[in-house]
């Protein structure tokens, strides 16, 4: 069964939109996330993306296509030899003067000089924003299942653009943390309602449908069991308190003062005894009395055993 992460990137994947501005945001993500450069003759650079998800990288495959008119592109797989670990699949854009021109447009290109931090010059517009983070999410991100604890991450191998993603969130309102582990550098959400809200802007309708879901079955789940166990907290008080109200007979019988007790309090103390798991409410039903008159007769009780000693 493949993780909720792979089906949210599976269903992300297969989104594609008409601005190219947004095209070109999602790519330089994702290329970021997942991509090496490689060099050739003359100057022309040439990139490998790998990713352990094929959906994603038929992506960028696609989008490489779309924006990269005449690119010699290949893909290769290598599938992997340990059970239940996902093939790796590679594209791969030959070193041309074609790539040189598509890393100008995305900004990873300046005067021949690579920018290999900076991709703000491509983020001005909301709809990019947005766009960039999808692909960062297709590339290096993870989100549990939702009905595990909520937790969403991005996850670089680089403090430049780690931080990028975490100040993007930021400004976007999303109370985003940021840290780093060993040599990555992980954006992070924790809270239910924001991980559904990023899930929603980045239009992975399906993956939001089944977080409301789950979130709604986890919800009644842990509101039956605070009833549950508000309704155990009350029942072992119940049975203490029985037990407390028996001891106090028992002590006024082996005192020899049980018939002498005025006849309420008398006939409450025999309903308890007859009926040692009974509640208080049923033992004043049993009587045709008030709980509270029941109770009023059980501190009597206690009030007596209290003299004796």
């Amino acid at each position: 069964m493949p993780s909720f992460a792979t089906e949210v990137k599976n269903e992300l994947a297969r989104l594609y939109y008409e601005d190219t501005c947004c095209r070109e945001a999602e790519l330089a993500a994702l290329l970021r996330m997942g991509a090496t450069l490689t060099i050739g003759a003359g100057h022309t650079f040439g990139l490998n993306f790998t990713s352990k998800n094929a959906a994603v990288a038929r992506k960028v495959l696609q989008l490489l296509k779309s924006e990269g008119e005449n690119l010699r592109t290949e893909i290769t797989v290598r599938r992997s030899r340990q059970l239940n670990k996902n093939n790796s699949y590679t594209v791969r854009a030959v070193p041309s003067m074609k790539v040189n021109e598509l890393f100008t447009r995305i900004g990873f290109l300046h005067e021949e000089s690579l920018n290999m931090e900076n991709d703000r010059g491509i983020l001005k517009k909301q709809c990019c924003r947005i766009a960039y983070l999808r692909g960062a999410f297709q590339g290096g991100g993870s989100v549990n299942r939702p009905e595990a604890a909520y937790h969403l991450e991005l996850v670089s191998g680089n403090f430049e653009l780690g931080n990028l993603l975490y100040d993007l969130l930021r400004r976007m309102g999303f109370p985003a943390g940021f840290v780093d582990r060993k040599d990555s550098y992980i954006v992070y959400l924790k809270e239910g309602d924001a991980v559904i809200d990023f899930l929603g802007m980045m239009e992975a309708d399906e993956a939001v449908e089944s977080f409301e879901v789950a979130r709604n079955v986890k919800e009644v789940r842990e509101q039956v069991n605070r009833l549950v166990n508000c309704e155990t907290a009350n029942l072992q008080k119940a049975v203490d308190a029985a037990g407390r109200q028996l001891a106090i007979i028992r002590s006024l019988e082996a005192a020899g003062q049980f018939k002498n007790l005025p006849p309420k309090v008398r006939a409450a103390a025999k309903a308890r005894l007859d009926n040692p798991d009974a509640t208080l409410q049923e033992l004043a039903e049993m009587l045709g009395i008030s709980k509270s008159g029941m109770n009023h007769r059980m501190r009597k009780l206690k009030e007596l055993a209290a003299t004796l000693g």
